[in-house]
């Protein structure tokens, strides 16, 4: 069966059914994978934190992106993620959906690069790559072959070398410099 269904702005309202749909789609494990690190004491995107509604099911899909910042230059990216379809909802194409509606609002925001940890094959079809070896770190282990970014503006890779971190660390490790 397809669902009709149209992307849209996340609400304060959606949040318990987008976390019990994330547990439903990746487990309780899930707060343990690096790439929650870029999360926690985050704040989403404004406008790119998006749901598919489902008169079934409530939310049968939920994308959001985070402010990162990359090396000593703090090069901004976004962090996708997580993205997550119900389970009955799979493979009716909500996923891409999801991902080119908010692709395209980051590029209209004036977002140049969009990075993630994910299934190479599946998130190659919005233009994903895997990132080269050893030009980024993240906070924590994970797979080299799953760490993939996207350009939203031509060459924006090139500005980003070093070691991710949420946009507020990386401005916490900004001030103790300053002072200390």
């Amino acid at each position: 069966m397809t669902t009709a269904f149209t992307p849209e702005a996340a609400t304060p309202a959606d949040q318990l059914a987008i976390e019990d749909l994330l547990d439903l789609a990746f487990g309780l494990s899930r707060r343990t994978k690096t790439s929650y690190r870029l999360r926690e004491g985050n704040t989403a995107v404004e406008g790119l934190s998006m749901v598919v509604r489902d008169p079934e099911l409530g939310i049968a899909g939920t994308i959001s992106y985070w402010p990162l910042r990359i090396g000593e230059a703090g090069t901004k990216a976004l962090l996708l993620g997580p993205i997550a379809i119900h389970p009955q909802r799979q493979n009716q194409g909500i996923g891409l959906s999801l991902m080119r509606t908010t692709l395209a609002k980051a590029a209209a925001q004036g977002h140049a690069l969009v990075i993630l940890v994910g299934d190479a094959p599946y998130y190659a079809r919005v233009g994903f790559m895997k990132i080269p070896d050893g030009q980024m770190l993240l906070p924590g282990p994970v797979d080299p072959k799953r760490f993939l970014f996207l350009e939203l503006r031509a060459g924006a890779l090139s500005a980003a070398h070093g070691l991710v971190l949420p946009e507020n660390r990386y401005h916490e490790q900004q001030r103790l410099a300053q002072t200390g």
